[in-house]
């Protein structure tokens, strides 16, 4: 699943690949920008912001697409056939003499101007991965709903952008917190949104995902998708359930011995927590 540190990769790669060189190809495969030409245009630059990226034109246009789920975004040399995913997945082309970029499901294609940007991305909070990250910023908009359960707060884009489940659920761990703990309840929330960054940071220069330090398969995390499998620290099975207001919840992994409750968790969450 894309996360922050996965759409800065993405995004040093297109702009390595696009930035500079004019368009020979630009194809979007969606009903509202099917006949959009900009053939011709400079790409100027390509920036993510949280888990959005954004591809800046010399016409004062930005094209903006979102990962998601499933969504990634592969380079070939200018001939090649495209390789990822079959065709009818692509939804955008981008070409130069040199390079094309190939979008598969990606999501929420639009081009706006420029200036107009904060309309897709000026509800997000701080960027982990950004260069303006603030982390007293980011620790204000997470306080600001005191008995929200800080695993949700944490994945809330509006407080720091770029984190997934994936990190939320590391960060808790490596920190010691259970992830249905009211905000208000976190000892040290400055050192929590800290040590996500750190995490992501770490990963953000390659593509796989490691927050143990090992790359070898089934050692790359502490918690995250490994239900029933031993905790790396004390030995307890690691348990996951679902959290978070459908149809948005997400499953979330916790080692009940190395974060203990504070306050006891809901009841319907401890009998949720199983193997999947």
């Amino acid at each position: 699943m894309p996360e922050g540190d996965t759409v800065w990769l993405t995004a040093q790669r297109l702009h390595k690949a696009l930035a500079g060189r004019i368009l020979t190809r630009f194809d979007l495969r969606v009903p509202d920008l099917a006949t959009v030409e900009l053939r011709g245009a400079t790409v100027t630059e390509v920036l993510p912001r949280g888990k959005h990226l954004l591809i800046r034109l010399d016409t004062a246009a930005t094209l903006h697409s979102h990962l998601r789920m499933d969504g990634s975004w592969y380079l070939n040399r200018a001939g090649e056939r495209p390789r990822g995913h079959p065709d009818h997945m692509i939804r955008a082309q981008l070409g130069n003499a040199e390079w094309l970029a190939t979008g598969y499901r990606v999501h929420d294609l639009r081009l706006l101007a420029t200036s107009d940007e904060a309309a897709v991305v000026g509800h997000l909070g701080p960027d982990l991965l950004g260069p303006d990250w603030d982390l007293d910023e980011a620790v204000r908009r997470v306080r600001a709903h005191p008995d929200r359960a800080i695993g949700e707060a944490l994945l809330d884009q509006r407080n720091l952008a770029g984190i997934g489940n994936l990190y939320k659920c590391e960060a808790l761990f490596v920190e010691r917190t259970d992830p249905w703990a009211a905000v208000a309840a976190v000892a040290d929330l400055p050192r929590l949104v800290s040590t996500t960054r750190r995490l992501m940071l770490a990963n953000r220069e390659h593509p796989e995902q490691s927050t143990t330090g090992l790359l070898a398969r089934g050692r790359q995390h502490w918690v995250y998708d490994r239900a029933g499998e031993a905790c790396r620290r004390c030995g307890t099975a690691i348990r996951r359930a679902d959290q978070g207001t459908p149809p948005r919840q997400r499953s979330t992994y916790w080692c009940a011995d190395c974060q203990p409750s504070r306050p006891a968790r809901p009841a319907a969450s401890r009998s949720a927590a199983a193997r999947t």
